[in-house]
């Protein structure tokens, strides 16, 4: 029986590679010496695409792929896949939502506590043997987490399942969207300004995309105000970078954990320096088991599309 011929943008986790090497005729775009002239000659050869949420596709790229019919994304992220480009095509897009929920969670809690509590910057004070040498002062005092007020900026599969965790720490909570939430018990604080003044803690985790992007600018960041910390799990562009730095630098909010950046893998010098800040490299999804799941899902969606013409996660496409 003759495979169908798949196109992977770019490397994926082993695992995953090899499930798609020994199912499908797979070809990997990112190891070819020119890829433009590569889809420009080969493009019309395949039926299926897969692409992760950090690299995404264009619709020049789906137009030098005049045959596709398919598209699985490795990640939950949205705003680098061209959904209405796909949509006029009636290109099926598969994505990998759910599967991730628990361990961005986990994450965004780690980041809330860890610059609340100066875990990080204690690590480093101890490291440096501050604790240890004489006339060194002491370190600084933390800011309590457990029963403070907790804004988020979302409340998705993701945003719920933090005010869940939130909820252990008999945190208040509230929550801002475009409308609200249907069956759940937190208030939704229709303006961002409003939940930015009012909470201890802002989680970010909307979706990315145009629709989103400086979402959280100047204006929302002097809301909440010098005792205020900011957590963005979500994408680095929800957040205007210029403007979050400022308010670091200047002492303007009390500190930020941040997971994503405007223009990753590049993060801006000036927060190099700066303990009221916590710095990962996008990683909030990044544990073997939940990256696992993720790598099945995407299988899994682009197997049962070519198999039975449905998948186990659609992504949403844009009316």
């Amino acid at each position: 029986m003759k495979k169908h011929r798949i196109l992977q943008a770019g490397r994926l986790l082993p695992s995953l590679e090899a499930r798609l090497a020994a199912e499908f005729d797979t070809h990997l775009l990112a190891s070819k010496a020119d890829p433009q002239a590569y889809l420009a000659a080969h493009g019309g050869e395949f039926e299926g695409f897969v692409t992760s949420a950090g690299v995404g596709f264009s619709a020049a790229t789906l137009e030098r792929m005049p045959k596709l019919r398919v598209i699985s994304s490795f990640g939950v992220g949205l705003d680098k896949l061209d959904l209405a480009a796909a949509k006029a095509r009636g290109i099926a897009v598969g994505y990998t939502p759910d599967v991730l929920n628990d361990c961005v969670a986990d994450l965004a809690m780690v980041l809330m506590l860890d610059v609340a509590r100066r875990v990080s910057e204690a690590d480093r004070y101890v490291r440096r043997g501050g604790w240890t040498t004489p006339g060194v002062a002491s370190f600084p005092l933390a800011r309590k987490v457990s029963g403070a007020k907790l804004g988020i900026v979302g409340l998705g599969r993701i945003g719920q399942t933090i005010a869940k965790r939130a909820g252990g720490f008999e945190m208040d909570i509230r929550y801002h969207s475009r409308r609200p939430v249907e069956g759940v018990s937190w208030r939704h604080e229709s303006s961002l300004i409003e939940l930015a003044r009012w909470c201890d803690f802002l989680i970010v985790i909307t979706a990315g995309g145009a629709g989103t992007k400086h979402l959280i600018n100047a204006e929302v960041l002097d809301a909440l105000g010098p005792r205020g910390f900011i957590v963005n799990v979500a994408r680095g562009s929800v957040i205007d970078e210029a403007a979050l730095v400022r308010a670091l630098v200047d002492r303007r909010i009390a500190g930020a954990g941040l997971d994503v950046f405007e223009n990753e893998p590049q993060v801006p010098t000036e927060l190099f320096t700066l303990d009221n800040v916590v710095l990962l490299p996008h990683i909030a999804s990044g544990t073997q088991e939940t990256r696992q799941a993720m790598a099945d899902r995407t299988f899994d969606n682009l197997q049962g599309f070519l198999r039975e013409g449905r998948m186990v996660s659609p992504a949403p496409l844009p009316n």
